[in-house]
């Protein structure tokens, strides 16, 4: 039997760098965590901001934890298409020349001139896992997610992601997993490399 992982859903939602928290939040603000993500040390915040798109805005979105080095707003393809924001399908991290958006919070707004993307589809392993696979960092691979629904579903180019400090796991956003008709306990399985 093939060897599975998880699936989970990644919603929308936006990771800062402290100075831009500051701005939303007000002068020396800190995250408050809600609750801890499958990804060590990650977790979801009980902060929300609005994301401004051209079309309109989305209120209520998770600031994911801790911060980081940069700002990224990571939405569906149906998200960005309905607000009016040109994201481009990148790797987390990826956000030269990506999407621009306004974030609002209750002390501030931002302009992010790039930063919004929607998230390319991936498995984080760590490399005790990325071995007993049989794949590496940054190969790109088939999964396939099988809800036993009728809605058997193969997602290609699914990049692999190699870090001590990942949890296996593989995130893709709602779309994705809304027409998988992904539950709670969706399992994955490689069925094919490149």
């Amino acid at each position: 039997m093939a060897k599975e992982f998880m699936v989970e859903t990644s919603a929308r939602h936006v990771h800062v760098n402290q100075e831009t928290l500051e701005i939303l939040f007000g002068k020396g603000y800190q995250l408050t965590e809600k609750k801890a993500l499958s990804q060590p040390g990650q977790y979801a915040s009980n902060e929300r901001i609005t994301v401004v798109g051209a079309k309109k805005e989305i209120p209520g979105v998770s600031i994911l934890g801790p911060c980081r080095a940069f700002n990224q707003v990571e939405l569906s393809a149906t998200d960005a298409r309905s607000a009016g924001i040109d994201a481009p399908v990148r790797e987390s991290g990826d956000i030269g020349g990506s999407g621009a958006c306004k974030l609002v919070g209750p002390a501030g707004e931002v302009e992010l001139k790039e930063g919004a993307i929607v998230a390319k589809r991936h498995v984080h392993m760590t490399p005790k896992d990325a071995e007993e696979f049989g794949v590496k960092n940054g190969d790109i691979v088939a999964v396939l997610l099988d809800s036993g629904n009728g809605r058997k579903t193969v997602y290609g180019d699914t990049v692999i992601r190699v870090s001590e400090k990942f949890a296996l796991a593989m995130h893709i956003d709602t779309d994705e997993s809304n027409a998988a008709a992904c539950g709670r306990d969706m399992k994955g399985t490689i069925v094919k490399l490149g």
